[in-house]
């Protein structure tokens, strides 16, 4: 076998277990946080957010839902980075990876709750974003235009 092939299928292989280009391919996209604005129905919040963490009643009896979940990054972001990932895997030798696999798992997206208060039409009430530790995240305000 000539040292060409045999170059060819070491950096084939290296580049098929690469951790940090498949890790930063499937990040997890962004959530629709614009169904978090009062009066969005109930439905509309499940369909963009999934299924809540938890569900119960508060104090004034209306209805409660947690959702936790994960903010991505957009299709162009990921894509930037995979391509990244790719050419410094490339012209390292594979050796990126020390280095990219820690990164793309310290820049996986923002763990976050959405704690949504729903009034008695099951529209939005309130809601109150916060990081997996309790601290508050405030949501954008839309640009009006």
């Amino acid at each position: 076998m000539s040292t060409i092939k045999i170059v060819a299928l070491v950096v084939a292989g290296m580049l098929l277990s690469s951790c940090s280009i498949f890790m930063a391919a499937t990040q997890p996209g962004p959530k629709d946080l614009a169904v978090l604005t009062e009066g969005t129905s109930r439905p509309q919040v499940a369909a963009a957010l999934g299924t809540p963490a938890w569900a119960g009643k508060n104090d004034q009896g209306l209805d409660v839902e947690v959702f936790q979940f994960v903010q991505g990054y957009s299709g162009g972001v990921k894509a930037a980075r995979t391509t990244w990932h790719l050419a410094a895997d490339v012209f390292s030798i594979g050796l990126w990876e020390l280095i990219g696999t820690p990164i793309e798992s310290s820049y996986s997206g923002t763990k976050m709750n959405a704690v949504v208060i729903y009034d008695e039409h099951q529209k939005v009430k309130s809601v109150r974003l916060q990081d997996i530790h309790g601290n508050p995240i405030p949501l954008e305000k839309e640009r009006e235009e």
